[in-house]
């Protein structure tokens, strides 16, 4: 993605006051902590990790987060590393790092685990679409033809305790909310759950414990959004919430989302999106203007909320 602007203004501030102020929130969003009983994962897009440039104190409250999950999956990284690593390099030596190469936007995708809790297993991958099998990746009354996806969604499998389950990072098309566009990520979301629907109903499937999180782009997650009715069509499911839940921080989209085959509901403790911009720099808040604020938040942390989900595999 284009570099969002660079906030013309500087606002300093104390680290450890705005990772109590994190702490603080997820006990409010109930976050649990991490446990040996139980999978705790997350996923983040993290706005144009590598591109923008953030300070040591911005990849301090990013590592923070990402830190409180057993894996999490992170989507916009840039092609220039220096992000991500410098995310690595703060979080706890038992983390490992896993990560695609370059895709649409020079993007790569990648995903952080802790190495004590969970082994990575041999499968590791991009799902793409043969071109014999693009036919099949149609939706009435869309006339545009499914080419292939912008960014391949990237995956691995893993081992937690004696359950392997296989997680995809997704970032698809982005584009503009207008037809042409919203059609082309709606075949991208039915190629992706078509990929989960025919690997689950294979005989010679690594898992069938299959979870596909990250930035769907899906503006609205109700029946007759187009890319939201096309990435359950082959059975996906998606959490159900009380209330709409959005993960952006402008509070008006349902860009990211964690979905997953009917056999994962049942296995499912908690989950949720965790809001950490309505916390964090209050001090910032009440001296600028809510542009001002988002502005900055978008430059040094990210645009998007993260997601995540406690399971029970």
């Amino acid at each position: 993605m284009p570099s969002f602007p660079k906030p013309n203004f500087v606002f300093n501030f104390d680290v450890q006051t705005e990772v109590q102020n994190l702490l603080t929130h997820k006990v409010t969003r109930e976050i649990p902590e991490k446990s040996l009983d139980k999978l705790l994962l997350g996923s983040w897009n993290v706005a144009n990790l590598g591109l923008q440039i953030r300070h040591a104190d911005h990849y301090k409250l990013i590592a923070e987060i990402i830190g409180w999950f057993d894996i999490i999956a992170i989507q916009e990284v840039n092609d220039n590393l220096e992000g991500l690593m410098a995310i690595e390099s703060i979080l706890p030596a038992e983390y490992n790092l896993i990560f695609s190469d370059k895709g649409g936007n020079n993007e790569r995708s990648a995903i952080i685990y802790d190495s004590t809790i969970l082994n990575q297993l041999e499968l590791v991958g991009e799902i793409a679409v043969p071109p014999k099998d693009h036919r099949y990746i149609k939706l009435t009354g869309v006339n545009q033809k499914f080419s292939g996806f912008d960014r391949n969604p990237y995956m691995c499998s893993f081992q937690w305790k004696n359950k392997i389950f296989v997680l995809i990072t997704v970032h698809s098309f982005s584009g503009k909310d207008v037809k042409h566009d919203l059609e082309r990520r709606a075949l991208e979301a039915l190629a992706i759950g078509r990929y989960a629907d025919l690997r689950n109903k294979s005989n010679n499937t690594f898992s069938k414990n299959i979870i596909a999180v990250g930035d769907f782009n899906i503006p609205k997650t109700e029946k007759g959004d187009v890319v939201y009715d096309a990435l359950i069509k082959r059975g996906l499911k998606l959490p159900e919430h009380s209330t709409k839940v959005y993960s952006n921080i402008t509070n008006d989209k349902t860009y990211d989302q964690i979905a997953f085959l009917p056999s994962i509901k049942s296995k499912i403790v908690r989950h949720g999106v965790f809001d950490y911009d309505t916390k964090i720099f209050p001090n910032l808040w009440n001296s600028m203007t809510a542009m001002d604020f988002r502005s900055y938040l978008r430059y040094y942390i990210s645009d998007h909320r993260p997601l995540w989900m406690q399971l029970n595999l």
